[in-house]
């Protein structure tokens, strides 16, 4: 493992994305997103992915100084064309406009077409959340999810996200796949050269499979659930209905219809549909937050199967891993992601990132 700087990852992540031609404001607002992941525990949508937005500003299959554009709205509504921008461009506009009509109607409802990969779901949710109000955020990618009883791939793994305050300081934060996992967590067991668990895909055969590289190969994850027996009729649905408020609402490509990202390149424009909701919880019964946070409490002390993993709260484990970012002022990275990294700066012709410990 390698211990970078935080500020210093950052650094590097937005001169990657500028000497690709990114904006200023474009890259830095990706760079944070990305970092953010890492900040959270969660690298699989961090510094893991910034060679694939590169690749697709170069390839052209994203253009990011376009400017995104509302193109029907309502009090509590909007259509927008995120103009092929960078997701986290995209993602930004669409939210605030979510959040400028939740505090004028109460709800603030935007679908996104013409956008591209927006990273964590839970970086846009928390974003409302952090104006007091209830965020959502769903998002469709690249088909990676077989449904159950089939071989193939049909829908992506179509995260969603709930984000809402509380009172004392707490907050309830939901981020999930609507798989067993994100492909990204296949793509860092490869870059650690380790199996998979159980449960996470299968192979070309519909049978299960631990071996990481064959599961990416194959690209065909379990849905939340696993298999039929253990219910994965039920995550399969619930990507099914991310997609309906994504692709299908937004006009962008929507399941099957969706480029392979992660597996072949760009291979032309992405045209990823999002959805970001925010809710002013003060429209409905007054103690929202105290309510929120007496259930919260409330989880964390129930009796735990092992006294040495007590219950945690939706959001719990990120919280902990981002304070001990904080502390700690660095990120770790496997030797492969420092070496891809040092590979990219070569290639971008930018000052490679500065390893404090290897």
């Amino acid at each position: 493992m390698g211990k970078v700087a935080t500020a210093e990852v950052l650094r590097f992540m937005t001169d990657c994305l500028k000497a690709a031609g990114a904006a200023s404001k474009a890259a830095e607002q990706q760079a944070e997103l990305l970092i953010q992941a890492d900040r959270m525990g969660h690298p699989s949508h961090g510094l893991n992915r910034l060679e694939m937005y590169i690749n697709d500003i170069l390839s052209g299959a994203c253009h990011p100084n376009n400017e995104p554009k509302v193109l029907k709205e309502n009090a509590s509504t909007a259509w927008v064309d995120a103009s092929n921008v960078l997701g986290a461009t995209a993602s930004h506009f669409a939210m605030d406009i979510a959040i400028k009509k939740a505090k004028e109607t109460g709800v603030g409802w935007v679908t996104v077409k013409g956008s591209n990969h927006n990273g964590m779901a839970g970086f846009w949710a928390q974003k409302a959340a952090d104006k007091g109000l209830i965020g959502m955020a769903f998002t469709n990618t690249s088909p990676l999810l077989a449904p159950t009883r089939s071989k193939q791939s049909a829908l992506g793994t179509n995260p969603l996200s709930v984000v809402a305050p509380a009172s004392q300081g707490e907050s309830f934060y939901l981020d999930m796949a609507t798989t067993a996992v994100a492909v990204g967590k296949i793509e860092m067991q490869r870059r650690k050269g380790e199996p998979i668990p159980h449960g996470w895909a299968q192979g070309p055969d519909g049978r299960e499979t631990t071996d990481a590289e064959l599961a990416f190969k194959t690209s065909c994850l379990m849905p939340l659930g696993g298999g039929e027996k253990t219910s994965g009729y039920k995550g399969f649905g619930l990507s099914a209905m991310v997609e309906l408020f994504c692709g299908i609402s937004s006009g962008s490509n929507y399941g099957h219809h969706v480029r392979s990202w992660s597996h072949s390149g760009a291979g032309g424009p992405a045209n990823l549909g999002h959805c970001f909701i925010a809710v002013n919880p003060e429209c409905f019964a007054p103690g929202f937050g105290d309510r929120l946070t007496d259930s919260i409490q409330h989880w964390r002390q129930l009796e735990p199967t092992d006294p040495n993993l007590p219950v945690l709260a939706p959001g719990d484990k990120e919280k902990k891993a981002a304070k001990e970012t904080m502390e700690r002022g660095t990120v770790s990275y496997v030797k492969q992601q420092i070496d891809s990294s040092a590979a990219l700066a070569e290639r971008l012709k930018v000052k490679p990132m500065e390893v404090i410990e290897n």
